[in-house]
């Protein structure tokens, strides 16, 4: 009995000593937020010559070391990072160590001990490992030195990652350093072909295996319950991979709308029981690029909508942190992104990790921008990026390099590591069928969609810098993209603003001029209003919002874009709302009656009327809001509508002050009304200032008629009953009649009829006021960003406030910004160092200027977006200017970004004027 005793004992510690999952243990910190300090010394630069200590990972430039460059610089610096780091080895007898690095740039040079790792790693975003398992010694501490050089000695990595580079160029090992420690016979890595259609290929790369030995493997939910049974293959030492197959019923297949995970543990077990087990998450789901057709995710077509990411943060380069990763992707989702471009080179681990879980197609990137690796360092690239990322079910395409930057003999490189036979992309050129022309203008799609063939599918389009592109001309851009047949999607250009924190410049940004500041996002993840033009046009549940009027009853056509979600599987809430008036000390609206539209099922991809159940005493109501939430509840979009027109909304009643008197007094004639003085040119017809008791109102020099050249032909002034009358008409490029009306106890009303013709930039009146006076404005309209002509969507209608900013967009990130154009005015409160004033319109669909926006640095090298201006400061428009992108102007942006065509037809407008 004693005997058989010791012998179970023997059995159980060899069975618990022999299973092993693999062991990590981080060197470094694991991102940006934890880091660990190692010795460091940089050779060139910034507090170069001197051993000091530095935080691991970290790009070194804002560490406070080496030199800043970005990518094409003429002055390249070529400093190294030296760093030491002491370890602590466990009693790893009988196992093998690795030693894994992330990232680093660029060329890293690895010794344990004094010895070499092994080869020197060329390639700054690729994951490489040593085994270092004879270099290491057990249970004592252990040197770690390595060598960074920022510039390679293989020229084809610096021209692919450095020298044409559109991006920052860092320095240092910049993602985690950690050992994994495995049995001696071990599984390296598998690669997972999990189709829609429930089949499921593993291949198993296994290292040092004797021959008595099978692979096991059991796919799991991810919340370890098991499916089907386990998959048993008998090892093969000879084998260059053991293959795994099985097929499963029905699975709950992967998209970027049900995002569903399994996991599969594989282990390999012999007669002395279970030795290296890993756990691999995986979905199923398939990919098809159908020639002159589209592309296909488990037999749907999809149409993939996506922006372009740099991993970046502005105070700490290429080192982020999983909450980050978090932070994009749900950022990307929340402006209806279903998908993502890496931009220009493989992401964090972590990144892809939450784009499986939380449902992000992604093109994976190999770096060349412009300039390619050469073949023998492409060839190990290549399959350290595809191993690496191979069992991503959000992955769905490898981009062989970007723009020229493509090496064709790595093309065929892809498949040999990836079971799915992804497709290989050439972005901005067309290659496997899919045309990935960047930059397109409106023309060219145009002639693509009367006489292409091929899959569309622009990888860079509608380049955000500053102001322009990304959500401005979108809409006309999609809505014809949207009627090609073959259309595979878009990818705008770019998701985040490349400014990096200057710690040689007292922690200033800096975009390089005007090549980074190109994003949707700040770079502390700032919202632009081209996010919420993105939102509302990408959304899978798509309105397009049409103004309310006498005919409206209550139902808004509705269109179900979605590839796998039913309408039913949406919700919708209605709200009605009473808007705060000017005078009040609130914005917020009272919301009187909420509700849910009658049920509507949609299938993917039809489209319906959503009748939205509204009282019977809706139109009492300011606001009509309407929200769409996901299969998730996840807000889709929100959309909102005026009920009433600017003419009923309420004012304030004016308290009446005595008779109207007027005097003039050389050139200036003086009305006096309610306790107030209004001061007129007669030789110009403008109103000169408003004083008001001991305060003046310096608002000045107009009507002008906007960016028209006119004079005055004649200037009259009379009283009329009780009324005071003041005409004045203009001749010229143009013509304008205008008429002041002042009344006992009414606001002081302006009428003006004006009529043009020709194409205009913009259309209507201005007038000036002393930037320098002004300390913010609340209005009832559209807000609270402003818009252009060729980007109104997205924003909603009610009362809003800002405080006066400079805000330049792209250059500092105070949104939104105050100056620009404002859609929908029904009033507006400016507020000012001397008396507010207030000014209703009773047109509809007027817009507000609100000054000229600062200029940026660099916009005299792209005038595409810095939009005309009329010379007036403060102007109440019947039209305005577009924006272009980078590379286009607004004129070949489609019909949105086209000048506004006068053709003499008088327009006629009233404004109300409270100071």
């Amino acid at each position: 009995m004693k005997k058989f005793y010791i012998a179970c004992l023997g059995l159980l510690m060899s069975l618990s000593s022999f299973a092993q999952h693999t062991i990590v243990k981080y060197l470094s910190g694991t991102d940006k937020d934890h880091t660990v300090q190692w010795d460091f010394f940089c050779t060139e630069g910034r507090n170069s010559g001197v051993w000091t200590k530095i935080a691991v990972p970290s790009c070194w430039e804002l560490q406070g070391f080496g030199t800043y460059n970005y990518g094409g610089d003429k002055d390249k610096a070529h400093e190294s990072g030296l760093y030491k780091h002491q370890f602590m080895a466990g009693l790893w007898t009988g196992k093998r160590v690795f030693i894994v690095f992330e990232g680093s740039m660029t060329d890293t040079k690895v010794m344990i001990n004094g010895k070499q790792a092994g080869p020197i790693h060329q390639g700054s975003f690729y994951r490489f490992k040593y085994d270092i398992t004879d270099l290491v010694k057990f249970n004592t501490e252990n040197l770690l030195e390595v060598r960074v050089d920022k510039m390679s000695a293989e020229s084809s990595v610096n021209d692919a990652e450095r020298n044409r580079s559109d991006f920052w160029v860092f320095g240092g090992i910049y993602r985690p350093v950690y050992l994994e420690i495995v049995p001696e016979t071990y599984i390296d890595h598998t690669a997972i072909n999990a189709g829609a259609d429930g089949s499921f290929r593993m291949d198993v790369y296994a290292s040092n295996l004797k021959g008595d030995e099978i692979i096991e493997a059991q796919v799991q939910k991810t919340n370890g319950q098991n499916v089907g049974k386990p998959i048993v293959v008998k090892a093969d030492p000879s084998a260059g991979h053991l293959e795994v197959k099985a097929n499963y019923s029905r699975p709950a297949l992967w998209s970027s709308e049900f995002p569903n995970l399994y996991q599969v543990i594989v282990s390999i077990k012999n007669k002395q029981g279970t030795g290296h087990i890993i756990k691999q998450k995986f979905g199923f789901r398939t990919i098809e690029v159908r020639p002159q057709d589209g592309i296909y995710v488990n037999g749907a077509k999809t149409i993939l909508k996506g922006t372009c990411r740099h991993s970046f943060w502005p105070e700490t380069g290429r080192t982020l942190s999983y909450a980050v990763q978090v932070a994009d992707v749900k950022l990307m989702k929340d402006m209806n992104n279903n998908a993502v471009r890496m931009s220009h080179y493989p992401p964090d681990q972590d990144f892809l990790n939450v784009c499986d879980s939380l449902g992000l197609y992604v093109l994976d990137e190999l770096t060349g921008w412009q300039s390619k690796y050469d073949t023998v360092v492409g060839h190990k690239l290549v399959k350290e990026m595809v191993i690496r990322d191979v069992n991503h079910p959000a992955v769905l395409f490898w981009d062989n390099g970007n723009e020229g930057g493509f090496n064709f003999g790595l093309d065929n490189d892809y498949a040999l590591y990836d079971p799915q036979k992804r497709v290989v992309l050439h972005p901005w050129s067309n290659f496997h069928n899919v045309d990935t022309h960047h930059y397109p203008d409106y023309s060219y799609i145009e002639k693509t969609v009367n006489t292409g063939k091929d899959i569309l599918m622009p990888t860079e389009f509608m380049h955000g810098l500053y102001d322009g592109g990304a959500g401005a001309a979108l809409e006309d851009f999609w809505s014809k993209m949207m009627s090609y047949p073959h259309l595979g999607g878009g990818f705008i250009w770019a998701f985040l603003d490349e400014s990096v924190i200057r710690t040689d410049k007292n922690n200033t940004y800096d975009g390089n001029g005007n090549r980074a500041p190109d994003g949707i996002l700040g770079p502390h993840r700032e919202k632009e209003a081209s996010f919420y033009t993105v939102k509302e046009i990408w959304s899978p549940v798509y309105i397009k919002p049409e103004p309310i009027d006498e005919k409206f009853d209550g139902k808004i056509p509705v269109e179900n874009r979605y590839v796998f979600t039913w309408l039913s599987q949406c919700k919708f809430v209605w709200k009605l709302a009473k808007l705060p008036s000017a005078q009040a000390k609130t914005t917020s609206a009272i919301i009187n009656l909420t509700g849910k539209p009658l049920p509507l099922e949609l299938a993917p991809g039809q489209k319906g009327v959503l009748d939205l159940h509204l009282p019977a005493n809706w139109a009492s109501n300011d606001a009509l809001y309407l929200t769409a939430y996901g299969p998730h509840g996840e807000e889709l979009c929100s959309w909102s509508w005026a009920i009433k027109s600017p003419q009923a909304i309420a004012k304030a009643p004016v308290i009446a002050n005595g008779a109207i008197s007027h005097v003039e007094q050389g050139d200036e004639l003086i009305v006096s009304a309610d306790g107030k003085k209004y001061y007129f040119n007669k030789s110009t017809g403008y109103i000169e200032k408003v004083v008001k008791g001991d305060k003046t109102i310096s608002l000045s020099g107009g009507p002008v008629l906007a960016g028209v050249n006119t004079t005055l032909k004649d200037f009259t002034a009379k009283a009329e009953g009780k009324q005071f009358i003041i005409q004045a008409n203009y001749t010229g490029d143009a013509t304008m009649q205008v008429k002041w009306t002042f009344a006992p106890g009414k606001r002081v009303r302006l009428d003006y009829t004006y009529s043009q013709t020709g194409d205009a930039d913009y259309m209507g009146i201005t007038f000036n006021y002393p930037e320098a006076k002004v300390t913010g404005m609340k209005w009832m309209g559209r807000g609270p960003y402003r818009t252009w002509k060729n980007r109104v969507p997205g924003q909603q209608f009610g009362v809003w406030h800002k405080d006066y900013n400079n805000t330049i967009t792209g250059e500092n990130w105070g949104y939104p910004e105050f100056k620009g154009y404002h859609g929908e005015l029904n009033w507006v409160v400016l507020e000012n160092k001397e008396s507010p004033f207030t000014v209703y319109t009773d047109t509809q669909n007027m817009y507000l200027q609100m000054y000229r926006p600062a200029r940026e640095m660099d916009a005299l090298k792209n005038n595409n977006v810095e939009p005309p201006f009329p010379d007036g400061n403060i102007g109440f428009l019947n039209a305005i200017s577009a924006i272009g992108t980078k590379f286009q102007a607004a004129r070949q942006m489609g019909p949105q970004s086209q000048k506004t065509h006068a053709d003499g037809t008088p327009l006629s407008n009233t404004l109300w004027f409270e100071f």
